[in-house]
């Protein structure tokens, strides 16, 4: 695998994408898109955890590392679920635990492809 010459730049992207995951699972106020359609909040959730586990597959190729963030990430939708139980503008579903878990394993299974060398590519254009 080739090694990414910017690999602390797309860390730190990584992170904040963590981060934006962590508050707007969080906030009091969720985002509204003004869109309308059944389970559309499922959609979200698997989009938001299938683009952390893509992308941190494009860092990661070792398949234990990329294992082990894929498991993180699980536990990371468990836990701010339960976190969202607290706030009473805000509730816990099951329902939300499997699209993030689902998200999560589709962002693995793509990763096996050759979408697992998108960042590199990017590399290779912007040098």
């Amino acid at each position: 695998m080739p090694e990414l010459k910017l690999r602390i730049l797309w860390l730190i992207i990584g992170c904040l994408l963590v981060a934006l995951v962590v508050f707007l699972s969080l906030s009091s106020s969720p985002v509204d898109t003004g869109l309308s359609f059944p389970y559309e909040d499922k959609l979200y959730h698997a989009l938001a955890y299938f683009s952390l586990m893509l992308w941190f597959a494009q860092i990661y190729h070792d398949r234990f590392k990329r294992s082990l963030i894929a498991v993180l990430f699980i536990m990371l939708g468990v836990a701010l679920e339960y976190l969202q139980s607290f706030d009473p503008n805000r509730y816990s579903e099951f329902g939300d635990i499997v699209a993030n878990s689902t998200g999560v394993l589709l962002g693995l299974l793509i990763a096996m492809t050759g979408a697992r060398n998108c960042l590199v590519r990017v590399e290779r254009i912007i040098r």
